[in-house]
């Protein structure tokens, strides 16, 4: 995201097995993305059944924790120190 109003805000949720992603969650898509036979097979699971729970972590977690840490983080851009 790049204002205060956190409009832009993406959460991000990836699996990784030996180097490889094979699911991920993107809160701009709104749902599970499989990208090997297994991960498909997982995302449509997850879809069915997780998906709902997924969506509110952004609200949840992301937004909060952005909101709280974002004078210590942008706001101190340009500052000697």
């Amino acid at each position: 995201y790049s204002s205060k109003d956190l409009h832009g805000i993406e959460y991000i949720d990836s699996y990784v097995f030996n180097k490889a992603e094979y699911v991920r969650f993107n809160s701009t898509v709104g749902k599970y993305v499989g990208y090997t036979e297994y991960g498909v097979k997982n995302a449509e699971v997850w879809n069915r059944d997780y998906l709902a729970q997924e969506l509110g972590e952004l609200e949840r977690f992301c937004k909060y924790n952005a909101d709280l840490h974002y004078g210590a983080v942008l706001d101190k851009t340009g500052e000697q120190g």
